[in-house]
């Protein structure tokens, strides 16, 4: 693949800055777009990252040390700042544009109706205005958009695997063909969301299907599973390169949460009956297949290109048992603060990016040792008051 200029909204954050890092490696032009609005959260929650992680600032300039390679900060509110990020985007005609700029959590987005308005507010108008800027420019740059499994709900598929993306149907009227229904199409999978975060991905889908069909923008989402692990090979290399760890009730990922509990003794905490079914990916290969999707563009004027990135699903119960195993801890069941299903059953179809050449980062006992010697080592950081979820769906 050829080098190219990439623009990465929200580049400051877990999946942006290992983005960054991962494509920077490659050999691509990358400017990271951010308005540290994810640090100001974590102030605002009172908690901090897991690993201690260096200013913007400090982590670009310690990679050009390590790599010689220059990643370029532009400070820009991409919901707000819509002047600023029409002039960049002008200047710098990215190749491609990648967009993390949106609040990512959410048990976050409904603890309470100011951060349902700031979810809304945030994530709805970041999406429009860079759909908004690049119809305005006529630009033939690639926006690829970091979405979630969640936006197809989290009922039961009953042995139906999910498609990626667009559901094949078969009308009962118009022409008649050889097939008495007539001909199959595709629609969209229908959007299910379960809080106002997935509320908001699901707007983007609307909002991506008619720029690619009014404007024929190059777009595509990637709906994808629960991220675990934190490092990326990039960031061995230096301490002030590491990644951000989340372990609170708010932005804590369920399995880098469970091992977090199990290193220091605290009781795994299972919402619910555990029953509850989620797909997930590795970190590695969620850059991998950043890289497979900058690779494989649609064309003008082509249909929104969805992926489902994810490479596993797991019962929720089951992950916990296994870390309770591995690490000693007990396990507890408490009260499920999320509006939910207490079970659910989940095949998804992922052939895309297995055909483009993913190889798959599975769940195994190496790789959650390899997460649970880094959480071992800054232990002493853990605040326990910070791990129960006191967001709840139902007030």
């Amino acid at each position: 693949m050829n080098t190219m200029r990439i623009m990465i909204l929200g580049g400051d954050g877990f999946c942006g800055w290992a983005t960054a890092l991962h494509l920077s490696s490659l050999g691509h032009e990358i400017t990271i777009v951010d308005n540290l609005s994810r640090r100001r959260i974590d102030h605002d929650l009172g908690v901090e990252s897991l690993t201690p992680i260096a200013s913007l600032e400090q982590r670009v300039e310690r990679w050009y040390m390590e790599m010689g390679e220059r990643i370029e900060i532009v400070t820009i509110n991409v919901a707000r700042d819509i002047k600023a990020l029409h002039q960049l985007i002008s200047h710098t005609n990215p190749g491609a544009i990648i967009h993390f700029a949106q609040q990512r959590a959410a048990p976050f987005s409904m603890k309470t109706m100011r951060h349902k308005m700031y979810t809304i507010d945030n994530n709805v108008n970041a999406t429009h205005n860079v759909l908004a800027i690049l119809a305005d420019l006529k630009s033939d740059t690639h926006l690829i958009h970091l979405g979630t499994m969640g936006v197809y709900g989290y009922g039961s598929t009953d042995g139906e695997i999910l498609p990626e993306g667009y559901l094949q149907v078969v009308p009962t009227r118009g022409p008649r063909s050889d097939d008495i229904f007539g001909p199959p199409r595709e629609i969209r999978y229908p959007t299910n969301p379960g809080s106002v975060y997935h509320m908001t991905k699901c707007l983007d889908a609307e909002m991506f299907a008619y720029y690619a069909k009014n404007d024929h923008l190059r777009i595509t989402d990637l709906h994808q599973g629960i991220v675990w692990g934190t490092m990326t090979d990039p960031m061995l290399m230096h301490e002030e390169l590491i990644n951000r760890f989340d372990y609170d009730g708010d932005y804590g990922t369920v399995l880098n949460r469970f091992i977090v509990q199990g290193a220091i003794g605290y009781p795994l905490t299972v919402h619910g009956t555990g029953g509850q079914t989620r797909a997930f990916i590795h970190i590695r290969d969620s850059v991998r297949c950043i890289e497979l999707a900058l690779e494989n563009p649609p064309q003008r004027g082509e249909r929104v290109k969805i992926f489902n990135q994810m490479t596993e699903t797991h019962r929720v119960y089951d992950l916990a048992r296994h870390c309770a195993d591995l690490t000693g801890a007990d396990m507890q069941m408490v009260d499920n603060p999320r509006n939910e299903a207490a079970a659910n059953t989940l095949n998804v179809d992922n052939h895309s990016f297995i055909d483009l050449g993913l190889k798959p980062t599975l769940l195994n006992d190496a790789l959650i040792n390899e997460v649970h010697d880094i959480v071992d080592r800054f232990k002493s950081r853990i605040d326990t008051t910070k791990i129960p979820c006191t967001s709840r769906w139902v007030k």
